[in-house]
C-alpha cells in the first residue's frame, strides 16, 4: 500500500514537474518556444503558444494542419533567432525578436527581420496575438543600438 501511495506522489510530481515545464513563464520565454516550434515544425505545440484570436477559431487538427502546409508550400527556412527584453503594459506585451529566416515568397535573399510579437494574457498564459514586421524607422525603439542579428539565438545583445 506504501509503495502504491509513493507512487502516486511520484506520478504527480513528475506531471507537475511536466506541466510546469510546459508553462511559459514569460512573454520572452512565449516567443521563444514558439520560434523554436516552428523552427522544429512543432505546429502541435505551436498551438499552445497561440491566442485564440490568432488560431483564426480553428481546433488544433485543423490549424497545425493549414501551418504545415503553408510553411512547407513557402519553403519556409528559419536559420535563427534572437529574442530581446520585452515591454508588459498590463495584459499586453511586445516582445522583439531578429529572425533570419528565407523562403520562396517574401524573403527570398535570406535578408534579417525585425519582427515585433505581442502578446496577450489568455487563461492565466502569456499568448502570441500578433506578429508583424517592425520598419527601419521603428527598429531604435525596440531594439538595442547596434543590434544586428549578429549574436546567437538566446544570447544576449552585444552593445
Amino acid at each position: 500500500m506504501a509503495c502504491r501511495a509513493l507512487a502516486l506522489v511520484v506520478a504527480g510530481l513528475i506531471g507537475v514537474a511536466v506541466h510546469a515545464a510546459d508553462t511559459p513563464r514569460s512573454p520572452e520565454d512565449t516567443v521563444r518556444r514558439y520560434l523554436k516550434d516552428l523552427k522544429e515544425g512543432n505546429f502541435d505545440d505551436a498551438y499552445d503558444l497561440v491566442s485564440k484570436a490568432m488560431r483564426g477559431g480553428k481546433d488544433r487538427e485543423v490549424w497545425v494542419k493549414e501551418q504545415k502546409t503553408g510553411m512547407a508550400f513557402a519553403d519556409v527556412k528559419i536559420f535563427d533567432t534572437q529574442v530581446f527584453p520585452g515591454k508588459i503594459e498590463g495584459d499586453k506585451a511586445f516582445v522583439p525578436d531578429i529572425l533570419s529566416s528565407q523562403d520562396r515568397f517574401v524573403n527570398q535573399l535570406g535578408l534579417t527581420e525585425y519582427e515585433l510579437y505581442t502578446l496577450i494574457k489568455e487563461d492565466g498564459a502569456w499568448k502570441i496575438d500578433q506578429q508583424v514586421i517592425v520598419e527601419p524607422p521603428d527598429v531604435p525603439k525596440w531594439f538595442p543600438k547596434g543590434a544586428k542579428g549578429e549574436a546567437p539565438s538566446g544570447s544576449a545583445p552585444s552593445h
